[in-house]
């Protein structure tokens, strides 16, 4: 493996998740695999669990880690190429990216998505320039289009839990006050196809993701319907994808969150979401609160995520 953007850089989901459960078995039993080496995480966006989760990851593996936030700890970059620079960005990320290589092995970066551009979102022109012009081998830790790192461990999750082969896996859209990229919701839909669980995505008519993460036949609009015989419910809101509306909210519907009335539709179902979660607007207390909820599940197994793509860069590139 040389980067981590997508599913795209995966070559085999089954042996990742083999070695998941090596990792999960002994967190340090690769600690010397990482000596004298270095990872540079640096996010353009606020950050809890990525952050501690892949810092964590990486010192598991006797990495050096440094952590960059360029909006508060580095000049202000500039991303756009031919632009005259005379606004508050003194520094192009041309001239940073190279220098920021120069320091580390392995790159991850964090960059959300504008939500004013679907066309440059969907490029991904800050990722794809790191990957351009770094040199190194570059994680995503989560990008204007996709959350690898987080689909990756909320499949771990499900792994874990799930008590059928095939389990039906629900991606229901919940109200949120502010609007939110379709990263995690484009790529949990992506991994979970791959995993070849059943995959049913609900949420109100407008929010129909990119047909390349959820083909129209995975779309169910009655959230009652969906939620009957489901495993998983996975929640998460995102904003409008359609070029017209992009970026934008639609609907608060609270009809949308989830809650003891709809869990009780389900079969046994467990509660996950990527955290943060908006309480009482995406997921009610009693859901959140009660034994059917594996959020804390998903967010200690980032640590594993990250540490499983890690040990295959390293083992890959050095």
């Amino acid at each position: 493996m040389r980067n981590f953007l997508s599913i795209n850089d995966v070559d085999s989901l089954s042996a990742l998740l083999l070695s998941a459960q090596e990792i999960k078995s002994d967190r340090f039993a690769f600690n010397m695999l990482g000596k004298n080496r270095t990872l540079l995480l640096i996010f353009f966006n606020s950050s809890l669990r990525t952050r501690l989760s892949t810092q964590k990851a990486a010192t598991n593996l006797g990495m050096n880690v440094i952590v960059l936030d360029i909006n508060q700890g580095a000049w202000k970059l500039e991303t756009e190429y031919g632009v005259v620079m005379d606004s508050d960005k003194p520094e192009h990320i041309l001239e940073a990216i190279p220098v920021m290589a120069s320091y580390c092995d392995i790159i991850g970066v964090r960059s959300f998505a504008s939500l004013t551009d679907r066309e440059g979102d969907y490029q991904e022109k800050i990722l794809t320039q790191f990957v351009r012009y770094s040199g190194k081998p570059v994680i995503s830790l989560e990008s204007a289009t996709r959350h690898p790192l987080q689909s990756f461990a909320d499949v771990i999750t499900i792994e874990q839990y799930k008590k059928r082969d095939r389990p039906k896996v629900v991606l229901t859209w919940a109200p949120h006050p502010n609007p939110l990229p379709q990263a995690v919701a484009n790529s949990f839909a992506e991994w979970v196809r791959l995993a070849d669980y059943e995959l049913v995505v609900t949420h109100p008519k407008g929010y129909e993701l990119s047909h390349d993460f959820v083909p129209e036949s995975h779309i169910e609009y009655d959230v009652e319907k969906a939620y009957e015989n489901a495993d998983f419910i996975y929640a998460k809101n995102w904003s409008v994808f359609d070029q017209t509306n992009y970026g934008k909210i639609l609907s608060k519907d609270m009809r949308w969150m989830v809650d003891s009335n709809k869990m009780q539709l389900t079969n046994s179902a467990k509660f996950m979401h990527c955290l943060p979660v908006r309480r009482n607007m995406i997921v009610e207390d009693s859901v959140i609160d009660g034994p059917q909820s594996i959020v804390l599940e998903q967010a200690s197994n980032r640590e594993i995520s990250a540490q499983v793509i890690l040990k295959e860069i390293l083992t890959s590139q050095f």
